[in-house]
Order: C-alpha cells, then structure tokens, then sequence
C-alpha cells in the first residue's frame, strides 16, 4: 500500500496478538466507483470506462481526505480485465487514493460482516463532509 499507515498492535485478554488497527482518527474508505463518483457504467459497456466524467464533489472530497491522512481505496464490481481503463481513468482526473480493489460482488443490498467497526454510508448523488446521525442497524444477539 502506498503511503501505508502505522497500524496500532492489539491484544487480547490472554495477551496474545490480534488484528491491527488504525488509530481513531484514520478512516479507511472503501469508495465505490460507478454510479458513486462517476455515473453508472455496467460491465457491459466497457467503451464508456474511459470517457465518463467524475463527479466534481466527489473528486474534491476524496482528495481532502486523501490529504487529511485518510486511506483511500476504491472497491468495485469493475472485474481486474476493467483495471487498466480504471487506472487510466482515476490517474487522468487526479482522484489521489492507495488501491483499487475489483470484483465486488453486483447487484447491491450488501452485508459487511466484519470483527472490526464497519460504517456504510449510502451515496445519494452528492459527496460532503459526513455526519453523525442515529438510525436503526442490524446485530448479531449478544
């Protein structure tokens, strides 16, 4: 990873070794990128990968918190024969960012299950600073 940030050692209660962290104030954005911060380009029409146009809200967002220390990586259902148009095309319109992950799975209603805190924020066509808000989410029983 480019960039790579100091991941925080833990332990658990036995002292032994666990999954790094990055300290709190380091968010590690998974940013999608069709229909999120260019328009949506399926699979299917590959031909448009390189001439879409970002969103300019989204490239703004994401380069200040590139430069305020975030990681940003792009996860994607653009599958790896999509990587060199991505590549070209995030390089050509300055979208600073450490990976690009492919092959998402498509079709969306996705459920992150993960040991580490996962926050989703659903994008609803413009790109600002986020907010804290309270709203309803599934758990596993305790």
């Amino acid at each position: 990873m480019k960039d790579e940030k100091k991941l925080d050692e833990l332990f658990d209660k036995n002292g032994n070794l666990i999954s790094p962290q990055l300290p709190i104030h380091i968010k590690n954005y998974m940013i999608d990128i069709d229909g999120t911060v260019t328009e949506d380009v399926p699979n299917e029409e590959p031909e448009r990968m390189a001439t879409c146009e970002p969103f300019p809200d989204a490239l703004e967002t994401l380069n200040r918190w590139y430069d305020q220390g975030h990681i940003i990586t792009f996860f994607t259902s653009r599958t790896v024969e999509h990587k060199e148009v991505t590549d070209n095309w995030l390089r050509k319109h300055g979208f600073k960012h450490h990976g690009v992950l492919y092959g998402k799975p498509r079709g969306g209603n996705y459920h992150w299950i993960d040991n580490h805190i996962v926050r989703a924020t659903k994008y609803k066509g413009k790109f600002t600073d986020l907010v804290m808000q309270k709203k309803n989410v599934e758990l596993f029983e305790e």
